[in-house]
Order: C-alpha cells, then sequence, then structure tokens
C-alpha cells in the first residue's frame, strides 16, 4: 500500500483514492497479480482478470477482431514505484500479466485514463494497439477519457 500511496501522491493514479486500497488491488475475477521488488523492496504491481462491468477494452478488441466476449484478459492496477523507475519493471509486469494470459488462451487488453501520457507512452512502445479513446462515465458527477489498448498479436 505504502508505493500505492506514493503512486498516488505524485501521478494522481489511481485518479480516485480507494476506501480500501488492499481490497482494490485484488478486486474482480483475478487470473493473477504479480509484485515486482527491488534491492528487497516491493517496487511495483500488475494484475490480470477478466474484463468486468465498465471495462470497454475488451468488448472492442473482442468487435474488431470478430472474438466472443470473453477471448479477452484486462491488465490492470499497474503501478511503479517513481524512484524505481526507468530500470524496465513496468515493461517487465506487463510481460508477465502478457505471458499469463496467453497461457489461458485470452488476448491481453487494458484501458487507461488519457490524462497518463507516460503509461500511453509505455504501452505504444511495446507495441500495443490504440483502439479507441472513450469518455467513460465513472459516478453521476465525474466523467473520464478513457485510452483503450489492445497487446501485438
Amino acid at each position: 500500500m505504502r508505493v500505492l500511496a506514493e503512486v498516488h501522491r505524485r501521478d494522481g493514479y489511481p485518479v480516485n483514492w480507494p476506501a480500501r486500497p488492499g481490497a482494490w488491488l485484488s478486486q474482480g475475477p483475478l487470473l493473477g497479480s504479480w509484485v515486482a521488488e527491488l534491492e528487497g523492496r516491493p517496487v511495483g504491481h500488475v494484475g490480470l482478470s477478466r474484463g468486468g462491468e465498465g471495462d470497454l477494452a475488451p468488448v472492442l478488441w473482442s468487435e474488431r477482431n470478430a472474438a466472443a466476449p470473453g477471448a479477452a484478459a484486462v491488465v490492470s492496477r499497474l503501478f511503479v514505484a517513481p524512484g524505481a523507475r526507468g530500470h524496465g519493471i513496468g515493461a517487465l509486469l506487463i510481460g508477465r500479466a502478457v505471458a499469463e494470459a496467453r497461457r489461458h488462451g485470452l488476448h491481453p487488453v487494458l484501458d487507461v485514463v488519457a490524462s497518463d501520457t507516460a503509461a500511453a507512452a509505455l504501452y505504444e512502445r511495446l507495441g500495443w494497439e490504440l483502439l479507441a479513446t472513450v469518455e467513460q462515465r465513472w459516478s453521476p458527477r465525474q466523467t473520464v477519457s478513457v485510452r483503450c489498448y489492445a497487446a501485438p498479436p
């Protein structure tokens, strides 16, 4: 939780701080989650789950590829401690989640708040395809622009 709190303070991720951060990290039908360590300290996290209500990337990917709606897995909750960036940890975590999705016969997808340009740049450097940028209503008073991506084939 310390690393997540540090990322939130510095980068504003997650956009809305969860009431129960531990539950937020493990919510949904998880296929797995991984923590990266550097010199024995936790410095990053990523999760992988089946798509749930409100997940647009799996729907967009499925429609574009004439695939069953459940054929995608969502990479989520990716973050790296600010002091540990520049070591390739984000790419390693994404790679681990992608490998697990493929092991399950699923295609990895994700979405990211459009204002998180550093994350979008990472995904694009790794060859992820931008499916669409959409407006998503997160609450009656909050609409957020979200970029939906799919992993390369």
